[in-house]
């Protein structure tokens, strides 16, 4: 069976919006030319996609299936064009990784920076993900690596062990909570929270900790980055969750106090998550394998281990 590009990208349009006037026009397409292609198609496959009525068009059981699955084709697509956008360039490779926010600010910059000097041909693509996300993400192939955090179930796919963290709580020197050794998360719940952005891997995280307590993080304010967290949580705008060697590192310039988390969810366990790694284009295999080796070895100079 054979399919047209601008027919899966119809029915994925036609999901997303329910609508068929919308969905042919972001196809520039006119309504009845795009009606027909979906009838066409129906009857290709001898079966519904879609279920018709005056509310607008929502998929089949089948047609669920189908958008799930041309979702993934037109982003392979997307890839590719821009592989080869990048070959044509005199780029020689791509390396697609998503991670946590705890890899990407503490340990990946310094080692991403030693890998493409020594690979001035190869580009990175890295996103911040969630850890469940980036399962499913190797498992599509969206990625190529992956680096994830705490108890998830990777399935099939190859683990590698890469570096131990945790989160702590961070408050001003005067907060009442700055002499404990250690508290419970939902101790913190009814404090304002100094946060990275909602979208961040670790907002989001915290977020859902947060609901499974049947409650919700009270922010007070987003920041951008660590250091400006840590420096607003000094002012005492609020308190937050940040990895301990954060923590640790902003402690000797910064008036702030690091309690820590009785939550088993605080110890964060960083695994890097590959399809197959002999099955690696060479340059993301040796990044893998570089990435692993940092496991039991020091931290980089400029983040050491607490």
């Amino acid at each position: 069976m054979h399919f047209d590009f601008v027919d899966l990208r119809l029915i994925v349009n036609l999901a997303d919006t329910r609508n068929l006037a919308r969905a042919a026009e972001r196809l520039h397409l006119s309504a009845p030319a795009a009606s027909n292609r979906i009838r066409n198609l129906e009857r290709d496959l001898g079966f519904p996609l879609l279920y018709r009525s005056a509310q607008g068009m929502t998929p089949t059981p089948a047609g669920e299936a189908f958008v799930h699955h041309a979702r993934l084709v037109l982003e392979r697509v997307e890839h590719l064009a821009g592989d080869m956008h990048e070959y044509g360039e005199g780029i020689k490779g791509h390396v697609r990784i998503w991670a946590n926010t705890t890899a990407i600010t503490e340990f990946l910059p310094a080692a991403l920076s030693t890998f493409l000097r020594d690979y001035p041909d190869v580009n990175i693509d890295l996103r911040e993900v969630l850890s469940g996300d980036i399962i499913k993400g190797v498992g599509d192939g969206a990625t190529d690596i992956g680096i994830v955090a705490g108890n998830v179930h990777p399935g099939r796919l190859e683990v590698l062990p890469y570096r131990d963290d945790r989160l702590v709580l961070v408050t001003a020197m005067q907060h009442r909570l700055a002499g404990e050794r250690s508290v419970d998360f939902a101790q913190t719940l009814g404090d304002n929270y100094v946060s990275l952005p909602t979208s961040s891997a670790i907002h989001l995280f915290l977020d859902h900790a947060a609901q499974a307590l049947g409650s919700r993080i009270k922010l007070r304010i987003q920041v951008g980055n660590f250091e400006a967290a840590c420096r607003m949580i000094e002012a005492g705008v609020g308190i937050g969750v940040v990895p301990r060697s954060v923590a640790r590192r902003h402690a000797r310039s910064l008036a702030i106090a690091i309690v820590g988390l009785n939550d088993a969810w605080a110890e964060r366990k960083l695994k890097i998550c590959v399809r197959s790694l002999a099955a690696l284009p060479s340059f993301a295999r040796v990044l893998a394998e570089r990435l692993t080796a940092e496991a039991d070895g020091p931290a980089t100079a400029s983040n050491p281990h607490p």
